[in-house]
């Protein structure tokens, strides 16, 4: 339903344009075409158009009505001859008005709980006779004790309405019984093994998650066997295999080995909680790290196998780059590095960049400062400028952390603006840091810190779905991850500490 003003809108744009029906209504994006003329012809007539919709009346008076009925009731209650007789109304509206006024004469409706099972041996019988044509369908009925109709209904069932709508019945050349024998069995054949084909697939997709479009032949062995074992109830266990193509042999290998599998239950629920506890980023090392502190000992081709199983797959780094380079504003100090990432002590090596994050709220900057002893995260600034107060903030705090007055660490950076500016220098000299810089255009010089960037973003940020987040939410989720790197994110290198856990170990304040 259209308000007036639309309406108005239409009928004068369609005027505008020289009545031209097809343009006003892609212009307009409405009404229908008919609707449209309707709308002119009514406002030729009176310049204007109605602010309501009229109500239609009845299409037949009561009069008319009482004529139909009486009509039926005098003429042998027939609908067909009362229609002809007065030229109205049609067949639904007339039976409608009589059981209106003669509730009495509807017909009762009867139920019927069931109905009555044949043999499939009966079945099969009757379409025999009933294709063979030896003799009349109403005789092979009647041998059977049934109808017609549901002679033809069995044929329709076990052979299809398809396959033997063009047989015919020939008294010359009777067809051989032992032929359509033949027959009805390749088609059950055929039903027998789609039926097989359609629960397996629906079985894989409710077991496996593998959706209905898999390719049953290129799931793995155990796999079959699981579908095998849902299934063996059903149908045959020959017919599952066959449908399958696995061998009876391999069949019994995966259920002994399937059955041998619960003795990796409690690794298998330690292994899913350990990954979902530690944000989906942990590879089959650091969960064999994390299952030996709690006394759990298993390979590394156990923990790959069960990660496979249960589908823990770890989220793989998107290629993206950021270049904060704006060219040489000022002499360079020299590499000191010389990627050279190992320190001996905290507070010897420093490295800083800074990375971008793009998500659609805006574009936010993250500007650590990472010990290359350990890879503790010191310091860091998230902002939505890439500008001067971002890495001098994050400097700044950096330096409130050295505890000893003699210590000067080496600063290592990229050759980006925001490490000339003034404000940068006069920190750094301050301080008494070491300045150190990157070769031009080369990102390997300040690989330790570029990987810390593909990790946060290969954890946190690549696999999760940003475009509902503010632009504090995420800076509150790359917060607490740095913390969590900190805190209680293993390395391997480390030991299968965290970089906090590790000085601790060495009874170093972190």
């Amino acid at each position: 339903m259209y308000s007036y003003e639309d309406r108005i809108r239409a009928v004068e744009l369609y005027i505008r344009l020289g009545k031209r029906v097809r343009a006003t209504i892609l212009q307009l994006g409405y009404p229908t075409k008919n609707a449209l003329k309707g709308w002119h012809r009514e406002y030729e007539k009176r310049l204007d158009l109605p602010v309501g919709f009229a109500v239609r009346g009845p299409k037949y008076s009561q009069a008319q009505k009482q004529a139909a009925v009486e009509h039926y009731l005098t003429h042998d209650r027939c609908i067909s001859a009362t229609m002809r007789a007065l030229g109205y109304p049609g067949r639904g509206t007339l039976t409608a008005w009589v059981r209106e006024a003669l509730p009495q004469t509807r017909k009762a409706i009867v139920g019927v709980a069931g109905r009555p099972s044949y043999p499939d041996s009966l079945k099969q019988e009757g379409v025999i006779g009933l294709c063979s044509r030896e003799e009349s369908a109403q005789a092979v009925a009647d041998k059977l004790g049934v109808c017609r109709p549901t002679l033809y209904n069995w044929r329709n069932q076990l052979l299809g309405s398809e396959a033997l709508s063009t047989m015919k019945r020939n008294k010359s050349v009777p067809a051989g019984r032992e032929e359509l024998q033949r027959q009805l069995e390749s088609l059950q054949r055929d039903i027998r093994q789609l039926q097989i084909e359609r629960d397996l697939l629906k079985k894989a997709n409710e077991l496996l998650k593998k959706g209905l479009g898999v390719d049953l032949q290129l799931l793995s062995n155990r796999e079959k066997t699981l579908l095998v074992d849902a299934l063996k109830d059903l149908h045959r266990l020959p017919e599952l295999l066959a449908q399958l193509g696995l061998a009876r042999s391999s069949y019994f290998y995966h259920r002994a080995r399937v059955k041998l599998a619960d003795k990796y239950l409690a690794v298998r629920q330690s292994i899913a909680e350990i990954f979902e506890l530690n944000r989906r980023c942990y590879g089959y090392r650091r969960l064999r790290a994390s299952l030996a502190k709690q006394c759990i000992v298993v390979s590394e081709k156990v923990v790959q196998r069960l990660m496979k199983q249960e589908s823990l797959v770890v989220a793989r780094p998107k290629r993206r780059r950021y270049g904060s380079y704006l060219g040489e504003i000022s002499p360079a100090p020299e590499n000191l590095i010389n990627r050279d990432f190992q320190a001996r002590a905290p507070n010897e090596k420093w490295l800083t960049d800074i990375t971008e994050f793009q998500i659609p709220a805006a574009k936010v900057y993250l500007s650590p400062i990472i010990d290359c002893f350990d890879g503790l995260v010191i310091s860091w600034s998230i902002g939505t400028h890439p500008d001067a107060e971002l890495v001098n903030t994050m400097l700044d705090a950096a330096i409130e952390t050295l505890s000893d007055a003699d210590a000067r660490p080496i600063v290592h950076s990229d050759r980006g603006a925001h490490y000339r500016w003034p404000g940068w220098l006069s920190r750094v000299d301050d301080a008494k840091l070491v300045r150190s810089m990157s070769r031009k255009g080369c990102s390997q010089d300040n690989a330790a810190c570029e990987g810390f960037f593909g990790r946060l973003k290969t954890e946190l940020f690549y696999p999760r779905d940003w475009r509902a987040a503010t632009v504090e939410q995420f800076v509150k989720e790359v917060d607490s991850y740095i913390r969590w790197y900190n805190e209680k994110r293993i390395k391997i290198s480390l030991g299968a500490l965290s970089p906090v856990e590790y000085r601790e170990s060495l009874g170093i304040k972190a």
